[in-house]
C-alpha cells in the first residue's frame, strides 16, 4: 500500500476499533480511491457497512474483497456469516464449502455449515 493508503487504512480501523464508523468509513472509503483494489480495504469497509445495518452495501464489499483476494479465508469467513446472519443459507453454504475445501479443519465453518444444514 502507498502511503497515503497506509495512513487511511491505520485510521480506518482505528475509528472501527473505537465504534466511530462514520468515521471509518469515510477513511476506508478515501484508501480505495487511492487503492481501489485493496482487499483489505474492501474487506474493512465491508465489516463497518455491516455493523451498520447497511446489509447491501456490506455485501458488495465483502463480495468484491474475497474476489480480489480468493484464498483469504477470513474475508470468506465473514461473507459467508454475513450471508448466515441475513437468512442467505445457500450463499452462506457455498462460501463455508469453499473454506472447507481449502482449509477443511476450519472450525468456525464446520460448526456454521452444520448449524445451517441441520434439518428443521
Amino acid at each position: 500500500m502507498a502511503t497515503n493508503a497506509n495512513a487511511y487504512f491505520e485510521r480506518g480501523l482505528a475509528f472501527k476499533v473505537e465504534g466511530r464508523y462514520d468515521e471509518a468509513v469515510v477513511e476506508f472509503q478515501q484508501l480505495l480511491v487511492e487503492e481501489p483494489n485493496s482487499c483489505d480495504g474492501r474487506y474493512q469497509l465491508g465489516l463497518v457497512y455491516g455493523f451498520t445495518g447497511l446489509f447491501d452495501e456490506s455485501l458488495d464489499e465483502l463480495r468484491r474483497a474475497s474476489v480480489l483476494a480468493p484464498a483469504r479465508i477470513d474475508v470468506r469467513l465473514d461473507l459467508a456469516l454475513t450471508f448466515t446472519m441475513l437468512g442467505m443459507y445457500d450463499e452462506a453454504k457455498v462460501e463455508f464449502e469453499e473454506i472447507l475445501r481449502r482449509e477443511p479443519n476450519n472450525k468456525r465453518a464446520l460448526e456454521s455449515l452444520s448449524f445451517i444444514t441441520q434439518p428443521s
